[in-house]
């Protein structure tokens, strides 16, 4: 069975679908059920995604990107930069 990836915008609707449930009375389990996720996962998305608006988690998410690709560059500079240190030094 392949994994299915949801948006934020996704997460965030079947979180507010999963507390009416809870709200009416239901079990955590069968409000996983009632959305088509399993328990972990529910419980995952409710640590991440849990009280925030679309607008907040879609912000998260842009920011969380930015943070990769930031992440990435400073390596790839600590990487240059050690290269020009070794090549300075006379040590290829």
């Amino acid at each position: 069975m392949s994994r299915k990836r949801h948006s934020p915008e996704q997460i965030i609707n079947k979180l507010r679908q999963a507390e009416v449930e809870l709200a009416r009375g239901a079990t955590v389990p069968q409000a996983c059920k009632k959305i088509g996720v399993k328990d972990q996962t529910y419980y995952r998305w409710r640590a991440e995604y849990g009280g925030m608006r679309l607008d907040q988690a879609k912000r998260l998410k842009q920011l969380e990107k930015e943070n990769s690709q930031l992440k990435k560059l400073l390596a790839e500079q600590a990487l240059d930069n050690a290269i020009l240190k070794e090549a300075a030094a006379g040590n290829y």
